[in-house]
């Protein structure tokens, strides 16, 4: 075995496998996998191995397509069989909100050019006469889909990954993963040691022991999962094809042809966890013993829809172990606590998602970041919060919900309160509606009685018009807008300036008590972020930033070397906020400080240190929601003093509480964007609208990228849609983000956020378009139907910005 290594991938289940390839493929052949057993030990040898092509999110499916499209080409390219089954897979609606959801999908496949489409029921028998479509509202096709062999995919992976150079040993359990004072790692095997600058995480099942070897804590739980295969049925047998898989989730169970017999899995509310205090290290390709009672409700609605599979006896039961995150999504990326410690861990679908991960992983090792902006899959979306207690509640509910839809705004109540802010329960008991960020509670919106839960859907729900008051509210009078959860900084010392204008692309402010909007530019010269850095003393700054990306520009801030004596901390755990904004922001809130509010003593983009109901605040003159506001800062043990003095203020003008639901409507009216929407790696500072923020005449991290994209035309750009009133109100529906844009039938983009703009009366979105310009009308696929929409010259409110610089 090798003593040095470009990296060392540890698991040899299919993602391992196919990371380990597909560095290969970008030219890092002097790699290792090392594997605790036989390959494919763990989950990968039992699994289903279903595959499928479309996912709620654009990026996933992207990955899931670009799967499914290699297995065939891995079997040609290592002679290994991959079991290739693609007899393709019918999806069933049996509500009215499955049938929304599977017409978006498909106006998804048709921007992105994957195969999905509407069928009738005659077409539906002919392609799989056993189900009974009784009661089916609408019927998908994806003529792709199917199933692969497990363990013929992990042997190909190995194969090719062999061919190119890397090694793979099995019956090599790595004992420990030491870092070294220069950053790399000593990986120990009984085998013997590899030094490496790069460690891979992808054990599996055992993902949470191997981080442990580092002092790595991660968020995962493995559970029990069951399906069984049926004995041969004639009907099958008679055949001369393969039948489709069908996908009737609704039924909460899974059904795909196996042998001459049917495979049929589900996903049972009562589930069971599994090796809870850690996976037992003799552990390979053991299986649990049946339980099919806890799946019978389920089988029970499998046997409704296909009737043959009640007459059909029971060749063999699997009931073997998985391991989930919090939100079964794959935990993935760089630590960015550990240098050159890598994960990947926590994969449910791993089969329609291996070859996607394996590209994944090689491009941010190889290349410092992946070609798509996959912050749903990062790591960094969790931290030290998701502990043992969230990450058990969290899983139950998704392994129980497994097949249930996930709708825009959703928020699912398992784990939770996680963690609290002083004003919960004063927020709670007006009728606050909260949602999750990072962990923290955050007011949605406000309902008229505490406890109140909110409804859920693609269509307009309960909070639509609650929502609508408190825009016109805070549009009229004025609003107070908890801006907790926005992620805080503070960098000071002799060298602070210096160090802020080598990490951002815009300049900082030069002068005390003045600020600057600034982008943070990616590896690829893409939007890594966007933050608000105002200068608050000779050599001390404030940083502002997202608040669910504070992880992840960890590892942004850590590229550039702080200058001796200055130091970056964040402030986020001890500082609370609210942003007070509206025509009457500067008179509710004058009455509380002696400092004089008006625009000659504190103009637009300035800030002080002030004093406000007896609370000492970092007042900022910014407004994420376009209007005449401020931004203000306080120490954590202060928030429920300056909260009760602003409500009390609030009330003789008018004013009360709003809650982010009301911010995002502002916002789009204003035609601002938001990171994780409009502003990702993804796309160039051009396309954003952030261009005249990069200095190019100062250097900045990222920069020669950013300058090559700066050089080049735009591919999209973000435009404003303005949808038809007459088609939302006979939808009962408004843009959400994630519908494709089509002009005359052609594709030209997606929606990135969109909302009702209660306050300008217009159903709005934000999206990115290509060939089109402002006036064109386009149509937007609400609900995967078209309509209407005119792209807009400029923001409907105050687009000069008269009442926000007022």
């Amino acid at each position: 075995m090798k003593t040095h290594a470009q990296a060392v991938v540890i698991g040899g289940g299919v993602i391992g496998c196919s990371i380990l390839y597909h560095l290969t493929k970008l030219g890092w052949t002097d790699t290792v996998l090392l594997e605790r057993d036989e390959l494919t030990s763990g989950s990968t040898w039992h699994a289903a191995a279903n595959i499928h092509g479309l996912h709620d999110s654009a990026n996933i499916s992207r990955l899931q397509h670009y799967t499914m499209t290699l297995y065939n080409r891995l079997e040609a390219e290592t002679g290994q069989s991959c079991g290739v089954f693609q007899p393709g897979s019918l999806y069933l609606a049996q509500t009215e909100a499955r049938e929304h959801q599977l017409r978006l999908q498909a106006a998804k496949a048709k921007l992105y050019g994957m195969n999905f489409y509407e069928i009738d029921r005659a077409e539906a028998e002919r392609l799989h006469p056993l189900v009974n479509f009784d009661g089916i509202r609408c019927i998908m096709w994806e003529p792709d889909g199917g199933n692969v062999d497990p363990s013929g995919v992990t042997a190909a992976y190995a194969s090719g990954a062999r061919a190119a150079g890397a090694e793979i040993h099995r019956f090599t359990p790595v004992t420990a993963t030491v870092q070294q004072p220069d950053g790399t790692w000593i990986v120990e095997t009984p085998k013997g040691t590899i030094q490496t600058p790069w460690v891979i995480n992808a054990a599996g099942l055992w993902g949470r022991e191997v981080a442990a070897l580092a002092g790595i804590t991660l968020p995962l739980q493995p559970t029990e999962h069951q399906y069984f295969v049926t004995e041969t049925i004639a009907q099958i047998a008679a055949l001369d094809r393969r039948l489709p898989s069908v996908a009737d989730r609704d039924g909460e169970y899974y059904l795909r042809q196996e042998g001459k017999g049917l495979l049929i899995g589900a996903y049972e509310k009562d589930m069971r966890f599994w090796a809870e205090e850690g996976t037992p290290l003799d552990f390979a390709h053991e299986l649990f013993a049946d339980d099919l009672d806890r799946i019978e409700d389920n089988m029970m609605r499998a046997i409704d829809r296909v009737p043959a599979v009640g007459e059909a006896g029971i060749k063999r039961v699997i009931n073997g172990p998985m391991i989930w995150s919090p939100d079964a999504n794959v935990i993935l990326g760089p630590v960015p606590e550990k240098k050159g410690y890598f994960c990947c861990n926590g994969i449910i679908p791993g089969f329609s998602q291996s070859a996607g991960m394996g590209l994944m992983v090689a491009d941010w090792i190889v290349e410092g970041e992946m070609r798509y902006d996959m912050f749903a899959w990062d790591m960094a979306r969790f931290d030290d919060w998701a502990d043992k207690a969230f990450t058990k509640a969290k899983v139950r509910d998704q392994y129980a919900n497994r097949f249930a839809i996930h709708f825009p705004y959703e928020e699912r109540s398992a784990g939770r309160p996680c963690r609290v802010r002083p004003a919960y329960e004063v927020q709670k008991g007006m009728g606050a509606v909260m949602g999750l960020n990072y962990g923290w509670e955050h007011p949605l919106w406000f309902a008229d009685t505490p406890d109140t839960e909110e409804t859920k859907g693609f269509t307009r729900q309960n909070w639509w018009a609650p929502v609508g008051a408190e825009c016109r509210m805070l549009r009229e009078h004025a609003g107070i807008i908890d801006i907790s959860n926005f992620a805080k900084y503070r960098c000071a010392g002799p060298g602070t300036e210096d160090w802020l204008n080598a990490v951002f692309a815009n300049r900082m402010p030069k002068a005390v008590g003045r600020s600057c909007l600034t982008p943070l530019i990616s590896v690829r010269g893409g939007i890594a972020g966007d933050f608000t850095v105002t200068r608050t003393g000779n050599d001390e700054f404030w940083i502002i930033g997202s608040g669910m990306a504070e992880r992840y520009h960890k590892r942004f801030f850590d590229m550039v070397p702080l200058p001796e004596g200055t130091t970056f901390e964040s402030r986020t755990d001890a500082m609370c906020g609210f942003n007070v904004a509206g025509p009457k922001s500067r008179e509710m809130l004058q009455g509380l400080t002696d400092t004089s509010l008006q625009t000659a003593d504190f103009p637009f983009m300035r800030s002080q240190w002030i004093e406000l109901g007896g609370v000492r605040c970092l007042a900022l003159r910014v407004s994420f929601t376009g209007d005449l506001g401020w931004e203000l800062h306080c120490a954590e043990g202060d928030q429920v003093q300056l909260y009760t003095a602003l409500l009390e203020a609030g009330r003789s003008i008018g004013a009360g509480p709003v809650g982010s639901r009301a911010l995002m409507s502002l916002r789009i009216e204003k035609g601002y964007g938001s990171w994780g929407r409009e502003y990702s790696p993804e796309y160039w500072p051009q396309e954003v609208g952030l261009a005249g923020l990069c200095k190019m005449d100062k250097d900045f991290l990222h920069k020669t990228p950013a300058a090559a994209n700066l050089a080049k035309d735009a591919r999209e750009t973000l435009v404003l849609l303005h949808i038809s009133e007459e088609d939302t109100a006979a939808s009962n529906a408004d843009a959400t983000g994630g519908e494709p844009i089509f002009r005359e039938g052609v594709g030209i983009g997606r929606v990135t956020s969109g909302s009702y703009g209660y306050s300008v009366g217009m159903s709005l979105a934000l999206g990115y378009v290509k060939g089109a310009a402002s006036g064109d009308t386009v149509e937007v696929m609400l609900l995967g139907r078209p309509h209407r929409a005119v792209i807009l010259p400029k923001p409907p409110f105050d687009p000069e910005g008269a009442r926000l610089r007022g």
